[in-house]
């Protein structure tokens, strides 16, 4: 085996090797070169020469250090793996020496126990968005994706589907009973759990309003531009369902990986023209922006 650490210097682009460096430095030279698999096999070495130095040694120690020593390789695996999956995701404008030091040591503390693949590039995805603009991902949202399941997520990913941008982006549930969320799996108690850990707030019974609305706002659905027109010149409100995201909800919600719900663009738009916000007309499309990260522009 050779002593080269898995991450080739020579390969990356500037940022990767600024984020990897940074790595090193907040948690101790987990990336540096020649060093990961050399220290891992010098310290083994020192623990097989001491314990084998002892006159009697017993098979459980002996159980319980290989043991030891497969956790921590399957840890330092996912940590690697994760890094890797956010080296290709990095902007040439990205700020990774910026990264805070604490939140860095905190998210490799959380994220080392994940060895399934897609939760691994949710971790990923996050560990870029940090470093392309420092300060996108706070540790209680680090925190809590630790304790996401993968059946959590995707449930969260199917909510986000119905996501619409009117002003910033929250997935608009008029009624969980229709089969249009229905069949995406999204129910009372889907929605109740999803609020239980902290993505959403859920109003079941009063809803939300977006308030203080111009007389006219395009809103935009992954590509679909529809503008809401309204009666009066300002002070508006529009009634955007039962869901709000949390600040959590919020900043995964653009990595979570969500896609459009066929038919949702006319669900919502029937719903709108009997509120009185659009008129009896098609909706406009357009080459927008498409998911949560998507702004609408400016009436």
């Amino acid at each position: 085996m050779s002593d080269n650490s898995i991450i080739n210097f020579g390969e990356l682009s500037k940022p990767a090797t600024v984020l990897v460096e940074k790595i090193s430095d907040a948690i101790g030279g987990l990336f540096k070169p020649y060093q990961i698999v050399r220290v891992a096999r010098a310290e083994a070495e020192a623990e097989r020469v001491k314990a084998e130095s002892q006159i009697e040694i017993s098979d459980l120690q002996r159980r319980a250090f290989y043991r030891f020593l497969e956790e921590e390789a399957k840890k330092q695996k996912n940590m690697e793996d994760i890094t890797q999956g956010a080296l290709p995701q990095l902007e040439e404008t990205s700020r990774p020496s910026e990264v805070d030091d604490d939140w860095i040591a905190n998210f490799f503390d959380r994220c080392r126990l994940v060895s399934d693949k897609e939760m691994q590039g949710l971790w990923s995805r996050v560990l870029a968005g940090e470093a392309n603009s420092p300060g996108s991902y706070s540790k209680r949202t680090v925190n809590l994706l630790s304790g996401l399941d993968k059946t959590d997520a995707a449930l969260f990913t199917s909510l986000c589907g119905f996501g619409w941008v009117i002003g910033h982006f929250d997935p608009v549930v008029y009624d969980y009973k229709d089969e249009i969320y229905n069949k995406q799996g999204i129910t009372f108690d889907a929605l109740s759990h999803l609020e239980s850990i902290g993505l959403i707030h859920l109003a079941a019974l009063t809803g939300f309003m977006r308030v203080r609305v111009p007389k006219e706002l395009p809103v935009l659905y992954y590509g679909a531009s529809v503008t809401l027109r309204f009666r009066k010149d300002a002070d508006n409100s529009v009634d955007i369902g039962m869901v709000m995201l949390t600040r959590v909800g919020e900043e995964l919600a653009p990595i979570c990986g969500s896609g459009p719900v066929e038919g949702f663009v006319d669900y919502v738009r029937n719903k709108w023209i009997k509120l009185g916000y659009i008129r009896a007309e098609k909706a406009e499309r357009h080459a927008a922006p498409n998911g949560p990260s998507a702004v609408a522009p400016s009436p």
